[in-house]
């Protein structure tokens, strides 16, 4: 694809071209900061003299009544670590499903046992049905593009629960609404949009149970010529399947059930549970998934299971069956159809893909505390040149976000060519190398750490886009540069378009791309420039790590990375999460008399941040003198830092004395790291 940055305006026109920047943007990392900086239109910048005087900052984090409610309740609290009386619920699926080629049709039964593990009765069941994104009638973010199929969605043919069958007629009802069933039993209202509703006639009590048995089907949408449709289908001959059978939706401590349908854009928030799943297929097609393969020995030939046996052994990426080894007698075991039975515990959603078609090699990963997990690799002959050496780069994901965060938690980790080149779910990425580093770190969120993307997608895609830039640079045998991030968000400040990163991501409008994904790595720069870079990565590792197959929320992040950093930064939060300020500073002037120096800087924006200066001397003169706040960079350049609290009383200029005796300075720099949102930095060196 053309390398030309594309404005973020035009980004989501289609599907295709909102996967097509996620791509791009992930795997070419160097230019992550174009991303941001080329959004929008860079805003008019008001003069000086049209900004007041005073600047009242403010110095706490905004509290909802959802996070009230939670801290009252004791499931979460200022710690930023899972309250006391923290629960979520827990899933149970058990899946039957068959692909029946010819008509490109799933259909499958299931029974799913929800445990609530909350202190509420629960009048109703709230249901994912993702595939009714894909019916004429679906409301959406954009407009699928026109090579994607249009199909007639999910039908829901029988549901019951607890054995009470129920009612699959009733008109759809107002989201959120949780109606009781009457007397004749479970009432499900919407089978046609992507959150249904099944109203019990008996309630689940509070730490109860209860088994929902449904069946269901829907035809896989076909996709010509164009990737980048998460799940979809080439033709007859290889489909990923995801986000493909009814999911009991999240009941939370914060809202309830979550009941936000799926438009499109925004991503998912799913419970975490066990998984086991048998996928009946036409014998001689190869399947990758969530989980791990419990029946070899019944689906895979004896060459193939040979080779398997030796992945562990070295880092070669491995051919387990060639091109001119594919179908029954050969990748497989004989016969007409073959049952492929896999299990996956403790994770958050299961998908698939799978061809008559693909070649499969695999390779391994060694995880830190864990040792070699296998690591499979599905793509289509004609593909080759981009599935060939992405064993190296999936290796790489898992071994530095291992290093980075913490372990791994998953058996092993499958690449499946097809339609998406693009997407993760647990332990299986729809990816080629453009993409592997970026879809693999969603192995840690939000599959691990699993926030809720339909509303804080910065959670998620925002953090895998700051730690890909960490990532390339490990790769690339460099130290990381988040230099300039911070600043480039000057350039997008005061776009009216764009909402802040605590707006749910599912309403983000035309700027969803870079509230989600490219204003995070710019955040995350500037709070490396106030405490430093590995101090923030730090801090996050334990963050992930006290909430490792938890579901955290902003407040929990920003809470623990407070405790965790030592310092009360939500000044910090505030500005960047619930409002779209910038500082934008200047030198106003540098005045030298008897041997001090004045430099007074000037912050425009709503934003406040440290006072940074690098001042550069002449080679020769005076000895420099040692100055409180100073640290000498070389001979001849300090770097003076004052703390963000000088404009907490409110104005919007500060005098930095600089007393390092009678040696010449010949040049000053504010925000030499360019860590700080700032509009024009030209402003930013004295003299001009």
């Amino acid at each position: 694809m053309a390398l030309a940055l594309v404005p973020e305006t035009t980004v989501r026109t289609s599907r295709f071209r909102l996967h097509t920047h996620r791509v791009w943007c992930a795997s070419l990392i160097p230019l992550l900061a174009a991303c941001s900086a080329h959004t929008a239109p860079a805003p008019v910048v008001a003069a000086t003299s049209q900004v007041a005087s005073q600047r009242p900052i403010r110095r706490d984090i905004p509290m909802t009544n959802t996070i009230r409610r939670a801290f009252a309740a004791g499931t979460r609290d200022s710690s930023g670590k899972p309250g006391a009386k923290y629960w979520q619920q827990w899933m149970e699926y058990e899946i039957n499903a068959r692909l029946d080629v010819p008509t490109s049709t799933i259909s499958g039964r299931e029974n799913v046992t929800l445990h609530n593990n909350s202190d509420s009765t629960l009048s109703a069941i709230v249901l994912r049905l993702d595939q009714n994104y894909f019916a004429p009638n679906a409301a959406r973010t954009d407009a699928i593009a026109s090579a994607i199929e249009i199909t007639p969605g999910m039908k829901v043919t029988q549901l019951s629960v607890d054995g009470q069958l129920a009612s699959l007629n009733a008109t759809s009802q107002a989201r959120g609404s949780t109606t009781v069933a009457n007397g004749s039993g479970p009432i499900v209202h919407g089978l046609d949009q992507t959150v249904a509703i099944v109203a019990l006639q008996r309630p689940i009590p509070a730490k109860g149970s209860t088994t929902l048995a449904i069946e269901w089907n829907f035809k896989v949408p076909g996709v010509n010529g164009v990737r980048g449709q998460r799940m979809g289908r080439f033709g007859d001959t290889l489909y990923q399947v995801a986000q493909w059978y009814p999911r009991v939706a999240v009941y939370d401590d914060l809202r309830g059930w979550d009941t936000e349908p799926y438009l499109g854009d925004a991503e998912f928030y799913n419970n975490f549970g066990k998984w086991d799943v048998t996928l009946d297929v036409p014998a001689g097609w190869l399947v990758g998934a969530t989980g791990t393969l419990q029946n070899a020995e019944a689906v895979l030939s004896g060459a193939t299971r040979e080779r398997l046996a030796h992945v562990l052994e070295s880092d070669a990426q491995r051919t387990i069956v060639g091109a001119s080894e594919m179908g029954a007698g050969r990748a497989t075991v004989v016969g007409d159809r073959l049952l492929w039975h896999f299990t996956a515990d403790t994770a958050n959603d299961f998908a698939w893909a799978t061809s008559k078609s693909y070649v499969w090699d695999a390779t391994r990963a060694n995880i830190p505390g864990r040792g070699y997990v296998p690591v499979n690799i599905l793509y289509l002959p004609g593909d080759t040149n981009s599935y060939k050496t992405a064993g190296t780069y999936a290796r790489h994901a898992l071994q530095f976000y291992s290093q980075l965060w913490m372990p791994f938690s998953f058996p092993q980790l499958t690449m499946a060519d097809g339609p998406e080149l693009g997407m993760e779910y647990p332990m299986i990425i729809f990816s080629a190398i453009g993409a592997a580093d970026h879809e693999t770190g969603h192995e840690w969120w939000p599959m691990t750490v699993s926030n809720n993307e339909t509303w804080y997608g910065w959670m998620d895609e925002g953090f895998n886009q700051y730690m890909n830039i960490l990532s390339a640079a490990a790769k690339a045998g460099r130290p990381a540069n988040l230099d300039g991030y911070g600043m480039m968000y000057g350039n997008m400040s005061g776009y009216e378009l764009e909402p802040p990163m605590m707006w749910p991501a599912n309403y983000d409008g035309p700027v969803y791309a870079f509230t989600t994904y490219g204003k995070t790595p710019d955040m995350l720069s500037m709070l490396g420039g106030i405490v430093g870079d590995t101090a923030v990565t730090r801090a996050m590792s334990g963050w992930a790590r006290a909430w490792r197959f938890k579901h955290p929320s902003p407040w929990d992040y920003m809470f623990y990375m407070n405790n965790a950093l030592g310092r009360d930064l939500s000044w910090f939060w505030y500005y960047w999460l619930f409002t779209t300020d910038a500082v934008n500073e200047s030198i106003v002037r540098a005045t030298t008399t008897a041997g001090e120096t004045t430099v007074t800087v000037r912050q425009d924006g709503q934003m406040p941040s440290p006072v940074v200066l690098r001042v550069a001397f002449s080679a020769t003169g005076p000895a420099i003198s040692p100055m409180r706040g100073a640290v000498m960079l070389d001979d001849t350049t300090a770097l003076v830092t004052y703390p963000v609290d000088v404009w907490f009383n409110g104005n919007r200029t500060f005098d930095a004395t600089l007393t390092f005796g009678g040696r010449q300075i010949t040049r000053i720099t504010l925000d030499p790291f360019r860590r700080f949102p700032d509009r024009d930095p030209r402003d930013n060196v004295w003299p001009r």
